[in-house]
């Protein structure tokens, strides 16, 4: 035996109530995805029934999941465009924000800083009823055009407030040099802040996106056409029928939640890596 083993066992014995509790965790989170699993393959006969084990394999009913993509692959469709074209668009306004209030420093400039970041004390439910108004008179209710819009707004004061203080930290000398280099603004933006930003930009993007895929009361309010529904409303009316399918409602649920699993597959590390900069930087 190597003399590596005794202490690895050693260790184990040591640390095993920490990884029981992280297992226990892990279970606890994994928990409602497994019961929307289990459940999707029922109908409410074998779902009364049996709601705890998974049924029979033999007797799983398929035909909820091709309810499930019939129904949600269109409002899928919707919330990716609101949510990347937000995202995206949301991005490339806070970054040019974020570099005017590091880089420039204009008379009156903090007490315009500070005013900017006091909307961040104003709740969103406040702005409501004079959003509604606004997107009235502009002829953007019932369109995908008017959350996109409401969702760059919203996301620009969170956004600039982190940027500007990653830029700020970044060496001047550089931009001066790029400046002596005859670079422009724009420029100095695409070729020294956005690379130098990557993981904190990275970070930002994962939660602007996670933002406007769970909207649902904004959505809820400005979408009346089936057709233009989001995720969040378009699951809320299948939930709102009188004699409920659990099997179709469970398969719809688990549907939806697929892209924001893989989302967090690929994006996880890059997210880990943009809270760390921010850590490092604080």
């Amino acid at each position: 035996m190597s003399p590596a083993a005794p202490t690895l066992t050693s260790a184990w014995r040591r640390d095993w109530p920490k990884h029981l509790l992280i297992l226990s965790f892990i279970l606890i989170e994994l928990f409602p995805l497994y019961m929307m699993f289990q459940v999707s393959f029922k109908d409410n006969a074998t779902f009364i029934r049996q709601p705890w084990l998974p049924a029979n394999p033999l007797a799983w009913h398929w035909e909820n999941w091709s309810f499930a993509f019939h129904l949600i692959l269109p409002y899928i469709a919707n919330t990716v465009f609101v949510a990347v074209t937000g995202t995206v668009c949301s991005l490339f306004l806070a970054i040019l924000g974020a570099y005017f209030f590091a880089r420039h420093k204009l008379p009156f400039s903090g007490l315009l800083w500070a005013a900017f970041l006091a909307l961040m004390l104003m709740p969103g439910v406040v702005n409501i009823t004079p959003l509604f108004m606004l997107l009235k008179s502009l002829k953007l209710l019932n369109t995908l055009w008017a959350l996109v819009l409401v969702g760059i707004a919203g996301g620009q004061v969170f956004n600039i407030f982190v940027l500007r203080n990653f830029i700020e930290d970044l060496p001047r000398d550089l931009f001066e040099a790029a400046e002596m280099d005859g670079a422009s603004h724009l420029q100095q933006v695409i070729n020294i802040v956005i690379p130098m930003s990557g993981p904190i930009i990275g970070t930002l993007a994962i939660l602007s996106f996670l933002g406007m895929w769970n909207d649902f009361l904004l959505p809820l309010i400005v979408l009346r056409d089936q057709d233009l529904f989001t995720l969040g409303v378009g699951l809320i009316y299948l939930d709102g029928e009188y004699v409920k399918q659990w099997g179709q409602i469970m398969a719809a649920y688990f549907v939806a939640s697929i892209p924001l699993i893989v989302v967090f597959l690929f994006t996880m590390r890059l997210f880990v890596r943009g809270l760390s900069a921010g850590a490092i930087k604080g």
